[in-house]
């Protein structure tokens, strides 16, 4: 363990962008201070809320709300949950992507969400006719972080995340399941219905952009084609005749454009868009060795420690 920890000090530009035993880091931190200083800012200046958070009905001339409002959170609750999110989600997925990438999948994915739900705010408006789909403020960091469970189905789709007690979940599986729990919740708390245009826009624009558009560092290629992250990979084999027509269309629409700038290179090849998953899983296994090493030494020089005072 200890020869596997060595060459980080030879290759620095190769190893992990992750502090062995503490896990969190610089970036998903300064993260933090901004979800938690958008919470403290409603505190202090509650009539702020109309200029930074999207309220449909005033969006047109307000649209400066589209980019602030996925940073605010409107109660204590979302300022913690979506800064504990950030902070584990980021650990495992800036190793792999880089601190650039992270930054840049965290705000095209907030805006474009924040857009998405305004969208379907006003069309929730026409159909049921409640004026509060209207005038209800929209914010918080829940559409980035619904995109980064459809990014860590990507690259550590076997990673076992924790739900309550002894019950823990595939990461290939929690953006299904976020989804149905809060269609769900939605009909059975009525306030909840306000998080749910952000949640489902935030999964839809991740697997979007994963899918067609980023470029892959080690290929040069854009998107990743493999069938473990098509659109009927969400969904259970079960549901594979009504997903499968919706993924060709996705197919044909998206695809099609990835491909037309990179005809020579083997796009559908699965080997190569599997090697970003075999980039997370390293990654994730050298954060683990770190940590253990990390322990070791602690360990270890106590023992000396104490043998010197003896």
């Amino acid at each position: 363990m200890m020869e596997g920890a060595a060459p980080s000090s030879d290759h620095p530009s190769t190893t992990p962008a992750v502090t062995p035993g503490k896990g969190f880091t610089k970036t998903c931190k300064g993260g933090v201070v901004v979800l938690i200083g958008g919470y403290a800012l409603l505190q202090l200046i509650p009539g702020s809320i109309n200029y930074l958070a999207i309220i449909p009905a005033k969006t047109i001339p307000f649209v400066w709300t589209l980019f602030t409002a996925g940073y605010i959170e409107q109660v204590l609750p979302g300022a913690i949950g979506s800064s504990l999110g950030l902070l584990f989600c980021g650990k495992d997925i800036e190793p792999v992507w880089g601190r650039k990438e992270l930054l840049k999948f965290i705000i095209l994915v907030n805006f474009i969400s924040s857009i998405l739900a305004f969208v379907i705010a006003v069309a929730l408006y026409y159909i049921t006719g409640k004026e509060s789909f209207l005038t209800t403020p929209l914010s918080g960091f829940h559409g980035v972080l619904a995109g980064f469970l459809v990014a860590l189905k990507q690259i550590l789709p076997n990673l076992e995340l924790p739900m309550c007690f002894f019950w823990k979940i595939k990461a290939k599986w929690m953006p299904l399941f976020v989804m149905v729990f809060s269609t769900v919740m939605a009909f059975i708390v009525v306030e909840s219905i306000n998080f749910l245009p952000t949640l489902l826009a935030g999964t839809y624009v991740g697997w979007i952009y994963l899918r067609y558009f980023q470029k892959n560092p080690l290929t040069g290629l854009k998107g990743d084609p493999s069938d473990d992250f098509s659109f009927a990979s969400f969904f259970p084999d079960f549901m594979r005749p009504v997903t499968e027509p919706v993924a060709n269309a996705f197919d044909k629409l998206c695809c099609a454009r990835s491909r037309a700038g990179h005809q020579a290179l083997p796009v559908s090849d699965p080997s190569k868009a599997s090697r970003r998953r075999e980039r997370g899983e390293k990654a994730l296994e050298e954060r683990l060795a770190g940590e253990n090493a990390g322990g070791a030494i602690e360990v270890t020089s106590r023992g000396e420690s104490d043998d010197t005072n003896a």
